[in-house]
């Protein structure tokens, strides 16, 4: 049961990843991969909110990993966001790599903790 609900969970995960960045590549034209950006730190926040209910108000191990590792797994994009990066710095945009770099770690993080935070106040 695990198995399989973390197999749909996933698969959920990847068509919303597609649109998701469709929708932001459509709004945001250019070089920058404002899409991958948006579905990673959406991703860090989802699953700052599984991780705050599986830590706070004893979240099952169903939902956490169907979730988390499922749903969070194929959302988001380690890799999608390591190329993107190394393309922009293969083109020479020096500026918008580095702050792809930095900015998709940093509001990651910050989009994690944050639902971290909420979910411990509920």
């Amino acid at each position: 049961m695990l198995i399989a609900t973390m197999i749909i969970a996933g698969a959920i995960g990847a068509v919303s990843r597609y649109v998701v960045d469709d929708l932001v590549k459509t709004r945001f034209a250019g070089r920058f991969p404002w899409g991958t950006v948006v579905i990673n730190v959406t991703g860090s926040f989802v699953l700052g909110v599984v991780t705050g209910l599986a830590l706070y108000h004893g979240l099952g191990l169903l939902p956490k990993t169907a979730i988390g590792v499922g749903f969070c797994g194929a959302y988001t994009t380690f890799s999608t966001f390591s190329y993107e990066t190394i393309q922009l710095v293969e083109t020479g945009a020096i500026g918008p790599a580095v702050g792809n770099a930095l900015g998709s770690v940093v509001l990651g993080l910050a989009a994690a903790g944050i639902a971290l935070a909420l979910t411990a106040a509920l």
